[in-house]
Parts: C-alpha cells; structure tokens; sequence
C-alpha cells in the first residue's frame, strides 16, 4: 500500500495532509474515550504492541512491488480485534512512520498519503464490526465469515484509497497499475481471515494473558 515518491506531488500533497489530519483527528477522538474507559496505560501498552507489530509486518513479512504500490501483509484488522481501534491506528501511524525514518526515508515525502490509507479504511471496519458482530459476541468467539468481512473491508478499503490517488496524481494513465494492484491484493484478503481466526483461537486459549491488560476488553468480553 506504499504509494511510491512522486505519484502525487506539488500542491496536490495539500489534500493527503488535510485527510490524513482528519484521521488524526478521528483517532484521537477514540483514543480518549479508551483513556475515559480504561486509563491511559492500557492504550500506552496497546499503541506500543501495535506500533511493534506494525513494523514487523512491514519489514519482515513478504511484500512486493506490484503495479503502482506495493502488497503487504498489513493485518490492520488483527491490530482492531485485538487491541481496539484507537490503540490500531496509532501503532498502524507510528510503525509506518519509524519503518519510514529508518529503512525508507525516501517514502516520507507520502507520509500523510499512505497514513490516509491506511487508517480510513480502519475506521470503516470499525463501523462494519458494530453492524455485524452482534453485541453479545466477544471477539474470540468470531466465525470465519465475520473475519473474512472486516478483512475485506479494510483491504478493499486499501485498494480503493491507492486508486484513488494513483488516478488523482497520475489520471487514467495509471489503470493498468492500479488493476495490477488490485488483483493482487485479492489473496491478501484469502489470507488474511485465517491469520485472524488463528490469532483469535490463540487469544482464546491464552485467557488468563490475553484478557484485560493492554487487549481490548471485547476480545473476550462482549
């Protein structure tokens, strides 16, 4: 999901800061209402575990070029069900920006362009888990056709942000790049649910370490 330096460039970078503030915004709305519930410890832990999962999934799991970005295993929805959303798009912001600063300084200039795309789509799998799960679920006790949705809705959510600013830095020059990418990320979203279900059965058998702490409390209670 790496948009590549100079897609977008100039006067239209104005709009990635102005979404990406957005996001920002919205994130930290969540962020303190977590503290409200639970206290700032909780969210410090999960923003920390996150930011640390992130950057692993970025440097050491398999990705490759393809088209006009790049396909990563980004499990943005494995953060939200295990950490909750604030705790997720923190971490998903802080491990791009330190895998940024110490492996790819040259995708810093896209900073806010791929923070955009990588946190919109997590708030709308958030407001896909609250119309889908219903409120008596924990998220240890998920099937793997819920799963297979969050995780849909955030790599698709991917897929159409990297369209969009492919289309809106380089106009229809860019369709075959962005078809390329797309179907690619089609086996993320195959993939994905199972790494999610299996995290989430590791969750379940590791109660007495997985609840309360910095997880988020609907991992085991509804």
């Amino acid at each position: 999901m790496h948009i590549e330096p100079g897609v977008i460039d100039g006067a239209k970078l104005a709009l990635a800061v102005a979404t990406a503030a957005g996001a920002g915004t919205y994130a930290i709305k969540l962020a303190m209402k977590d503290v409200m519930t639970r206290g700032p410890l909780p969210l410090i832990g999960g923003i920390a575990a996150s930011t640390v999962g992130v950057f692993a999934f970025f440097q050491l799991l398999p990705h490759f070029p393809v088209g006009i970005s790049e396909v990563h295993f980004i499990l943005g929805s494995t953060l939200f069900l295990m950490f909750g959303p604030a705790a997720a798009a923190f971490g998903l912001a802080l491990g791009l920006l330190i895998q940024g600063l110490t492996f790819a300084p040259t995708d810093l200039p896209m900073y806010f362009v791929n923070i955009t795309t990588l946190l919109v789509p997590l708030f709308a799998l958030q407001a896909l888990a609250t119309r889908i799960i219903a409120p008596g679920t924990a998220y240890v006790d998920l099937k793997y056709s819920q799963t297979l949705a969050l995780s849909t809705a955030y790599q698709g959510g991917i897929v159409a942000w990297v369209a969009f600013w492919a289309f809106y830095g380089q106009g229809f020059a860019a369709t075959s790049s962005v078809l390329a990418f797309g179907g690619a990320y089609m086996m993320i979203v195959l993939i994905e649910p199972l790494i999610d279900l299996a995290v989430l059965a590791g969750a379940k058998s590791l109660r007495d370490v997985t609840k309360g702490g910095i997880f988020t409390p609907r991992l085991h209670s509804a």
